[in-house]
């Protein structure tokens, strides 16, 4: 049975209600963790999902903007276009990747530059599914397969900008964990980090013998290699390239 074919066939309606349902769990600082295992979603296929919006007014935190509103009450009401470097509007290529380690030591990861997709029925048990350039609803999602999940020792799911451009201080990016059984889980990438090009958001690892999500939320300002430092993947990177999308 193909990946897409298991998607669409009886686990469709599950991946359904995730969205269906406002039930959600938003990690924080103040609460960084949750238990997949004590939710009872060791098993079934894990959909992430990644999803962003282009901030377009300044009304959302900018310093000053109180001020210049008492003076100007009228630009409440008249968002400001958002200036890129060289642009009117920026056109930012936000993709998730997810780095894996399985419990054999075998590592990698799973990323649309070099088109490295992975597998929902084999190792890794991690599989890219599209690879959005506009911010749509729908966004990219990476889904794992926790019914092997005594085979995978960790993941780490990270963002990162593909065209170079730092913007992660332009977009409101939603990284969003649909378990198969209870409430989504979600990340908010809210922190303003203008010359950031890649961020480590969630990790799950099997801690004493429970499945834990952790929000992460680190910024680097370089991309998967800074993030493999940092935790200490030990892989080998080179540059790479994603297919022409038609």
């Amino acid at each position: 049975m193909g990946f897409f074919d298991g998607i669409l066939g009886s686990r469709a309606a599950h991946f359904q209600s995730g969205n269906a349902s406002s039930n959600a769990i938003e990690l924080t600082k103040r609460r960084p963790t949750v238990s997949l295992t004590k939710q009872g979603a060791v098993h079934g296929n894990l959909r992430v999902n990644l999803s962003w919006r282009m901030r377009t007014t300044d009304f959302d935190g900018r310093t000053g903007q109180g001020s210049r509103l008492l003076r100007h009450p009228l630009k409440l009401f008249k968002p400001d276009m958002v200036q890129a470097h060289t642009q009117g509007m920026v056109n930012v290529d936000l993709d998730i990747g997810c780095l894996y380690e399985l419990a054999d030591g075998s590592r990698g990861v799973v990323q649309p530059l070099g088109n490295l997709h992975g597998d929902i029925n084999s190792p890794p048990y991690v599989k890219l599914s599209g690879d959005d350039r506009f911010g749509a609803p729908s966004g990219e999602t990476v889904f794992v397969n926790l019914d092997h999940a005594d085979e995978i020792k960790r993941l780490l799911v990270f963002v990162y900008i593909y065209d170079q451009t730092p913007a992660f201080d332009r977009t409101h990016a939603l990284v969003t964990l649909y378990p198969i059984t209870g409430p989504r889980i979600e990340i908010a990438l809210d922190e303003r980090q203008p010359e950031a090009r890649s961020c480590a958001v969630v990790s799950l690892e099997r801690i004493k013998g429970e499945l834990i999500v952790r929000r992460e939320v680190k910024f680097v300002y370089g991309f998967q290699a800074e993030l493999d430092r940092l935790y200490g993947w030990g892989l080998q990177w080179g540059r790479g390239y994603k297919s022409t999308k038609t």
